[in-house]
């Protein structure tokens, strides 16, 4: 019998480790010849733990309740069969699957991440193939037709800057993915990572070779130490088959990647952050120009790209690009990942195309809260992104329309607060967090945000609350407009949207505030 059991950090955290070891024991005191592949997650978390069964129709999926060890006897005693409890049904007809258009995930939860093999049978290395055999300039034409935008949160077009490192002179040039995913309900990175990591090396090997740069890093945070682990691994076994190395696939080509650690600070999801960091400093803004695709890292051309946007580069080579920019809509082509989190009943990763509302993707894939009282309020974009309140989330979840609403849609992430909620505080949040993170460069930043702290806790004790109301304005367009970077300038944001969209939260009196 074949088994799969994911071995995503977060499925581990609530017990797939655990799950495995039953599934193993039990097999053996049976005398079962089993084989229990370990793969990332299908992003069904509500679900995990969860075991999916090889079977003619397909694999069945099985979520084991109570004991552990006593689920899965009971499973093994029913043959695994349709009426066992638990049983999922076919796992690729769940509804919350079935709805989605999933692209750059589509092997996640189904391949074993580290085989080659599974790689090559699902589609794997088709884009790299065809890139080796296109001039450098086709591919850069191939990813702007594509439409593909960063995924990093800024939208930026990725051909654009892929074109800028192309054009620039330079002896050495770079290709590093910013893996510092920190923002709050994100996950996707992570996922994949530890799900698909060839997808994201073939990715970063296709971007060197239509720039010309030899060497890509992989700035991950140390948070991930699982997906650390991964692509060390999976970077190995990839030189062993050579698909990494000095001369892929017998092209005359060479490039290989390298990982990175970083450490722990949010200000290095911001680019040139992240470089400093890579080069052995500590983390901190550098002003723009010179911009990176001219000079990066160590003074040299460099690409820098997230994992999500350099992932959907393979399905764009492989597939063309007039096929991608088939999905989505207007300026925002492609699928984009979108990650439930906070207060849902159904977490977990949603890959639909850009266009899709937030209702749909709170309501029908999330269920609406796991409290079950009434949604309030979802922020989407991380901590510096907008709350949008319900009354609202039937805006089209892309680029143009949420930014024309005066929101942002970052990485994704989409976290759900229910009307318990209390808007001053997360207002105040916003700016703590800052204060907290900021890198300390510019005075906006590292001042405002701890000014905004004591402004916020003087309107929630009642204190001259219009006054601290007007100084509270002022000082969000002082940090909005002369902040150095989108740290101090994006803090603003959140706070802006609780006061415009939650009025009342902040004209309690004291004592209903605390």
């Amino acid at each position: 019998m074949i088994f799969y059991v994911s071995a995503d950090s977060a499925s581990v955290s609530v017990g797939a480790d655990r799950l495995a070891e039953a599934l193993a024991a039990e097999a053996a005191a049976r005398g079962i010849e089993a084989r229990i592949v370990r793969t990332g997650s299908r992003g069904l978390y509500f679900l995990e733990p969860m075991l999916e069964v090889e079977t003619a129709e397909g694999r069945i999926g099985f979520r084991p309740d109570g004991d552990i060890r006593a689920a899965v006897a009971s499973l093994f005693d029913e043959a695994f069969s349709p009426g066992s409890a638990g049983c999922l049904g076919l796992v690729e007809d769940l509804p919350y699957l079935r709805r989605q258009e999933r692209l750059t995930f589509a092997r996640c939860g189904i391949v074993d991440p580290l085989s080659i093999d599974d790689y090559r049978i699902h589609g794997g290395f088709a884009g790299l193939e065809r890139a080796l055999a296109m001039a450098p300039q086709a591919i850069v034409d191939e990813v702007a037709e594509s439409g593909l935008r960063g995924r990093g949160g800024a939208g930026f077009p990725a051909a654009v800057k892929w074109g800028a490192v192309q054009g620039a002179t330079g002896d050495v040039k770079y290709v590093c993915c910013n893996a510092d995913e920190g923002d709050s309900g994100t996950f996707a990175d992570r996922m994949l990572m530890e799900g698909d990591p060839f997808l994201l090396l073939e990715g970063m090997a296709i971007a060197g070779r239509a720039v010309g740069a030899s060497r890509g890093f992989i700035y991950v945070r140390s948070e991930y130490p699982a997906a650390i682990r991964m692509l060390r691994a999976a970077i190995d076994r990839a030189r062993g088959a050579g698909w990494l190395g000095p001369d892929i696939g017998g092209s005359g080509f060479g490039f290989d990647v390298e990982v990175r650690e970083g450490a722990g600070a949010y200000i290095c999801g911001e680019e040139t952050a992240m470089l400093e960091s890579l080069e052995g400093r500590r983390g901190m803004i550098r002003p723009k120009p010179p911009l990176p695709a001219v000079e990066g890292l160590f003074g040299r051309p460099t690409v820098i790209n997230n994992v999500l946007t350099l992932a959907a580069v393979p399905t764009i080579l492989a597939r063309g690009g007039a096929f991608y920019r088939d999905f989505g809509m207007g300026r925002s082509r492609g699928t984009q990942p979108f990650q439930l989190a906070g207060n849902i009943r159904r977490g977990g990763l949603v890959e639909k195309a850009f266009g899709v509302s937030l209702r749909e993707l709170v309501e029908d894939f999330g269920g609406g809260t796991a409290s079950g009282r009434l949604l309030r309020a979802v922020q989407a974009g991380g901590p510096l992104g907008g709350y949008i309140p319900e009354a609202m989330l039937d805006l089209p979840a892309d680029y143009e329309a949420l930014a024309e609403a005066g929101f942002m849609l970052g990485h994704g992430g989409i976290v759900v607060f229910d009307d318990s909620v209390d808007m001053l505080r997360q207002a105040r949040f916003a700016m703590e967090f800052c204060a907290h993170e900021s890198c300390g460069k510019c005075t906006p930043c590292r001042i405002g945000s701890v000014r905004g702290v004591e402004v916020l806790d003087r309107i929630a004790a009642g204190v001259q609350p219009q006054r601290n109301l007007a100084l509270l304005d002022d000082l969000c367009t002082l940090m909005t407009d002369a902040s150095l970077c989108a740290m101090g300038g994006l803090t603003p944001a959140p706070v802006r949207s609780a006061l415009r969209h939650f009025p009342e939260d902040f004209r309690r009196p004291a004592a209903a505030a605390e």
